[in-house]
């Protein structure tokens, strides 16, 4: 039986159907007639036989055989019209699937995404819209089509000869029986097997993605002999399910086509003793034989259609995955312009997978407008999560954050992440080409407005050296630039971004010298006219911030100039002194 996620699953692509009321109806007419022509075929073999063969006369074959040629005719046209509407309803409704769920996926939250392993997410995307698109596109038709020759098949036994189709009939229940009991076992081991199967593409894409850490530790072989287990696993599961179907098929082409032959048996002594024509058994062995084949048929698609439920269920719990918070309708609005003043109020947040352990603590915080803040602490200080907050990836337990004297929580998330340029410490870049991701911030930039951002990211000169230019095509996550040419990218794109608020998780703490040096040559432009906030790795680079906020274990210890804490806050000192120990005794001060 199906159950109710199931339920609610076929219903959501029922959903996904309806607007295409009209082709689904000339699909039905489509099915209707070509499995009416399929039937009619019998009555057409039933002419031939008693009317062209029986009585020998040329005329009347000649007409027989032209009455079945016009009904081959309208079987292929009715078959091309079919397929093609059915493919198209397929198609379309993948096509819209996707869309919806992608749509859906980049609203949630951050935390859902670590939560859950985006991979495995990935792969409900796209093998579980393959098998949709192929049931949709092809099972659902040949199911519909079967069951349509199926039912008329059984009344024209009983039209061509009551007393054979009440033989076959009494053989039904035996046949039903092991379609409920086998399909329940296919339908459990179908989602089993999509489960197993998400594995295996988990663990390919998470290996391939760290292809250097894993041939750079020799990992080869372990991950050989881990992924033998995981394809073993998704292998035993689908030959236990494979094992069900072929039993399901088995018994039903065994038992129906058993049935057809006592009734071919039958019929023959009938025909033998003048109760019945030849061309009346003639349409009734070719009935028999529509009614086992589409019995048969519906019994292997069972299957199919039950690991489309699953696959169904599997789209809909993502669908079903409501954000953590969100707020389409703002209650306020920013200004035209947004002078950049950030006030936090009492700050309070634990991760969801950690509320014993607080991230921030009643952080209480200004940062004025145009001003450069840097924050610093040790690992777990809490500054990467206060970038978070500001952004709202998650919501604070309690406190408030203010942006020119609004509060954010006010605000729509779009609204509110414009006022905002990110900068991170790991630069993300996207496949496509480097003049996309300047523009990603702002994609209806000029060309000319990308490459003055890039001149003044001192990215210019390196992207003109490449074979393409500004077309030049990135792999993945940037692969073939260097970590500086990734960052002066990240820079470009945060100015044409012109948001009044940057946010620097600081970007030169893993570059060489070179690099940094050209990085923060592009920095007093980058900051000039807005509020920024430095997360700073290195000390050095914070000096000439216009304050300094002190972070650890989530609290705010101290603000100032690197000077006065230097000489009020002992972790700072004893930061910097770690920091600055390999240089001159006056630079530390």
């Amino acid at each position: 039986m199906i159950n109710s996620r199931h339920r609610k699953a076929l219903k959501l692509i029922a959903e996904f159907i309806s607007p295409y009321k009209r082709t689904v109806a000339g699909a039905l007419i489509a099915l209707v007639f070509t499995a009416g022509v399929t039937l009619g075929l019998g009555q057409g073999l039933r002419i031939l036989v008693d009317q062209g063969l029986a009585t020998e006369s040329p005329e009347n074959l000649s007409k027989a055989i032209g009455l079945f040629f016009v009904l081959v005719l309208g079987l292929a046209f009715g078959s091309f019209a079919r397929f093609y509407l059915v493919s198209w309803i397929g198609e379309r409704v993948i096509a819209d699937l996707r869309k919806k769920v992608f749509n859906h996926l980049i609203d949630l939250h951050p935390g859902f995404f670590e939560q859950n392993r985006a991979l495995e997410i990935q792969s409900r995307f796209t093998a579980d819209t393959t098998v949709l698109q192929s049931v949709i596109g092809s099972t659902v038709s040949i199911a519909l089509r079967n069951a349509v020759m199926l039912i008329g098949g059984l009344v024209l036994l009983f039209v061509t000869n009551a007393k054979l189709a009440s033989i076959i009939l009494l053989g039904f229940p035996v046949v039903i029986a092991p379609i409920l009991f086998f399909g329940r076992r296919v339908r459990q081991l179908s989602r089993l097997s999509q489960d197993r199967v998400a594995d295996v593409g988990s663990y390919v894409g998470e290996n391939l993605t760290q292809i250097k850490t894993v041939q750079a530790f020799n990992h080869q072989p372990y991950d050989r002999q881990h992924f033998a287990g995981v394809s073993e696993n998704a292998f035993e599961v689908a030959r236990a399910r494979i094992r069900q179907r072929a039993w399901l098929t088995t018994l039903v082409i065994g038992l129906v086509m058993g049935a057809v032959g006592i009734v071919i048996w039958i019929g023959g002594l009938d025909v033998i003793h003048g109760r019945i024509t030849p061309g009346e058994l003639a349409a009734f062995v070719f009935y028999s034989l529509l009614v086992g084949v589409a019995a048969g048929a519906i019994s292997e698609v069972i299957g199919e259609l039950q690991r489309a439920a699953g696959s169904a269920a599997r789209l809909f719990e993502l669908l079903q995955t409501q954000p953590a918070f969100a707020r389409e309708k703002a209650m306020q609005t920013l200004p035209e312009t947004v002078h950049g003043e950030i006030r936090i109020e009492e700050l309070g947040f634990c991760y969801p997978g950690r509320p014993e352990r607080p991230a921030l603590s009643d952080l209480t915080l200004s940062v004025h407008a145009g001003e450069t803040l840097a924050l610093v602490g040790p690992s777990g200080a809490g500054k990467s999560t206060l970038f978070d907050l500001l952004l709202h990836f998650y919501q604070p337990d309690h406190g408030g954050i203010l942006i020119d004297g609004i509060n954010t929580a006010d605000l729509s998330l779009a609204e509110l992440r414009k006022c905002f340029a990110l900068v991170p410490q790991t630069p993300a870049l996207f496949h496509g080409t480097i003049a996309d991701n300047i523009r990603y911030a702002h994609p209806e930039a000029s060309q000319r407005e990308v490459e003055e951002a890039a001149r003044i990211a001192y990215a210019h000169d390196f992207i003109q050296a490449l074979p393409e230019g500004y077309q030049t095509v990135l792999g993945d996550a940037g692969g073939g630039l260097s970590g500086g040419q990734k960052q002066r990218l990240a820079i470009a794109r945060a100015l044409l971004a012109d948001a009044p608020i940057l946010l620097l998780d600081e970007a030169t703490s893993a570059l060489d010298a070179e690099s940094e040096h050209l990085i923060q040559q592009a920095m007093p432009e980058l900051t000039t006219g807005r509020t920024t906030l430095v997360i700073a790795h290195r000390l050095a680079t914070v000096r000439d911030a216009d304050r300094i906020a002190v972070l650890d274990q989530g609290r705010l210890l101290a603000v100032g100039s690197h000077e006065e804490l230097m000489r009020d806050n002992p972790l700072y000192r004893r930061l910097a002194k770690l920091q600055f120990r390999n240089e001159p005794p006056e630079s530390a001060q």
